[in-house]
């Protein structure tokens, strides 16, 4: 491999509930090609492949962390070695947050810790992460504690880590969420789109979620969802840009629906494009229901 042309890689590992897959989404964003949950013996492989491709990514990203073979997290420095003698430095930046963080994380998502197949207590599967995660923390280039960042703080961290662009604008976050779970507390603008169709009540676009094309061209083919669509983001168009001058430095737009699946996800991907394709600087997606 020639080094100049080598490609960068990042690897992202961390707690779970740390933040991880909002820094794969952050790198993604900025031109990094990302894979997540990569079985760890592959990373030479992986870069072996992208290689040998001319036209391939010149950045990478990969996600590697409890979910993999705990057997195989022992094993990464000499992957890493490897993966260095191909002609890359690869950077390890490790996500972590106190225990009453993710706890709380945890109880707000109602999401399933990898862990929890073992039988374990939410608690104890969190110390147990601790455990197997060691080495991969103490092999860390950069250590970012999420315990009192929230979404905006943390890509804003990220971007500033690694050097890349930020125009300085306001970051937008489009959030999703369901009503039964509360509205999410640092929400600046909430939509509430429980006046929609529902696809929930189409046993076929039940299981599915508002980023699934069925789901997508369901909801384009209604009136009401296009006067809607059409409605906020000119009362957005119009607004969002008089806080370009303002001294915050991200604001986050919420859309609530029953579930938290359909709707709310759909207008959360929607608007999220129309303001890149506005050219708004730095735009991401969360989906608290569903990520």
């Amino acid at each position: 491999m020639n080094h100049d042309a080598a490609p960068q890689m990042v690897i992202v590992s961390g707690m779970s509930g740390s933040g991880k897959s909002v820094v794969l989404n952050t790198l993604e964003d900025v031109g990094f090609f990302c894979v997540d949950n990569l079985p760890a013996e592959l990373l030479p492989d992986f870069v072996r492949s992208v290689a040998r491709d001319d036209g391939a990514p010149r950045k990478l990203a990969v996600g590697i962390d409890v979910r993999n073979r705990h057997s195989d997290l022992a094993n990464i420095p000499e992957w890493l070695s490897e993966v260095g003698k191909l002609g890359l430095d690869p950077k390890l930046v490790f996500l972590d947050a106190g225990d009453d963080a993710l706890l709380k994380r945890y109880a707000d998502t109602r999401r399933r810790h990898p862990l929890s197949h073992h039988g374990l207590l939410l608690a104890d599967a969190i110390a147990l992460e601790r455990q197997v995660l060691k080495p991969l923390r103490a092999l860390a280039d950069s250590v970012i504690d999420t315990t009192s960042l929230n979404v905006h703080q943390l890509r804003r961290q990220v971007i500033t880590e690694f050097g890349l662009a930020d125009d300085g604008s306001p970051s937008l976050l489009f959030e999703s969420f369901a009503y039964r779970r509360g509205v999410p507390a640092d929400a600046d603008f909430v939509f509430d789109a429980r006046v929609l169709p529902n696809p929930h009540w189409n046993p076929e676009l039940r299981p599915l979620s508002g980023r699934d094309a069925p789901v997508r061209e369901f909801l384009d083919a209604q009136e009401d969802v296009g006067r809607y669509v059409e409605q906020v983001s000119g009362f957005l168009d119009a607004w969002l840009p008089r806080l370009r001058t303002d001294t915050r430095s991200y604001i986050t737009i919420a859309f609530g629906c029953t579930g938290g699946r359909h709707r709310s996800v759909y207008l959360a991907e929607r608007l999220a494009a129309h303001f890149r394709d506005g050219g708004w600087g730095d735009v991401a997606i969360h989906h608290r229901e569903v990520d």
